[in-house]
């Protein structure tokens, strides 16, 4: 529902809070008069421009949540869990330092950001009006956009595309063709592991002893990546079986290889987007950001200049970190991007033609039908 649809819902006490916070000229006891002076202010263009510059970061934050969210409503709870997400580098502003989550939805409902729903089953719940979605959107590109550094193209570069979907198959192959034995906590012995590592198209050093590694997905500890990606992804596609200490191949996973199938690397990129979102909630939001930003070739400094603060650290991985390895690597390794290196020796990168469309499927890549699509994969 449209800001407008949500003006003529709305008690004329929620339209004179919006209308004073506004500072509209208007009379206050007109139902119409205060719906067409709200609509005028919200609607004109440097509106959204001005809400965005002046906003604080965990406001952002919270806007950055709903524009990627595909819930249509929130409950008060769902709401104060999400402002709780917001505040994570200790750069509170003066007013935010003593505002409660609930003071914080007033605020937003003032603001015109939230409103209550229209219907008797909805009348607790919050919405957010889908075209002010759409504006806060579009403006929020330009903010990030304008931050990052365009460079020229690097002399060499790295780009993987479908060779995810081909390991995939070739690890398959490898589980069918070989004995492989499983210790006790379920994890290919080394040998094992270093032959497969010889066997695909990307090859990545062995996770060595020490050191912490949790969040990422069911074998994230034990393997390195991308392989455990892979791994996770045909363990829970019951093409692979960890059955009496022993790794096999399914039925399924069979017939898969006899059939000639390949993977769809949507599927895979689908279901690291479910699988990583534990660790980055936002994940979709910066997968979005980072092919806003990099159309052209930009620096990866200034991509983490642009977007780092939407990040939230997860215990030892900081946002850095997580933008390097967890993301931007990943993303790589999914074909959606490319990396390279500059004459300064800088790291560099750009989306692909494949990564510009998937992520301008939906300007939603987390909402609608991918949502859904994410969950069957799970």
């Amino acid at each position: 529902m449209n800001l407008a649809d949500m003006l003529t819902y709305a008690d004329i006490g929620q339209l004179t809070t919006i209308a004073e916070h506004y500072e509209c000229e208007c009379k206050r006891n007109s139902k119409h008069e205060l719906i067409q002076s709200i609509l005028v202010m919200l609607n004109r263009r440097e509106f959204i421009e001005q809400q965005v510059s002046r906003s604080s970061a965990n406001d952002l934050r919270f806007l950055n949540i709903l524009l990627f969210d595909g819930r249509s409503s929130y409950s008060l709870e769902e709401l104060k869990a999400l402002i709780g997400q917001t505040a994570f580098d200790g750069k509170l502003e003066d007013k935010q330092k003593t505002e409660s989550p609930r003071e914080a939805i007033s605020r937003y409902k003032r603001s015109g950001w939230l409103f209550n729903g229209m219907t008797n089953s909805t009348k607790y719940l919050f919405q957010m009006p889908n075209d002010l979605k759409d504006r806060f959107r579009h403006e929020f590109g330009i903010m990030l956009r304008k931050q990052v550094c365009r460079t020229s193209e690097p002399s060499m570069y790295r780009e993987e595309q479908n060779l995810c979907a081909d390991d995939l198959a070739l690890f398959l192959r490898y589980v069918r063709d070989q004995h492989i034995d499983l210790n006790q906590e379920y994890i290919m012995y080394r040998r094992n592991q270093q032959q497969v590592m010889e066997s695909l198209h990307v090859s990545e050093p062995l996770v060595t002893k020490g050191g912490w590694r949790f969040g990422y997905g069911r074998t994230f500890s034990s393997y390195p990546n991308r392989f455990a990606l892979l791994y996770d992804f045909a363990y829970y596609h019951e093409y692979i079986a960890e059955d009496g200490m022993k790794l096999s191949l399914t039925p399924k996973g069979t017939a898969v290889l006899d059939g000639g199938m390949k993977e769809s690397m949507v599927q895979i990129f689908r279901f690291w987007l479910r699988l990583y979102k534990q660790a980055i909630p936002n994940l979709v939001s910066l997968v979005y950001w980072t092919s806003e930003c990099a159309k052209e070739w930009i620096t990866v400094s200034s991509l983490h200049q642009a977007i780092g603060w939407l990040i939230k650290p997860y215990y030892y991985d900081t946002a850095e970190s997580i933008l390097n390895e967890r993301i931007l690597k990943m993303m790589l390794h999914l074909g959606l991007l490319r990396i390279g290196e500059n004459e300064e020796g800088g790291a560099v990168v750009q989306m692909t033609a494949w990564g510009l469309k998937l992520a301008g499927k939906s300007p939603v890549l987390g909402g609608g039908k991918l949502q859904t699509a994410i969950d069957k994969s799970w």
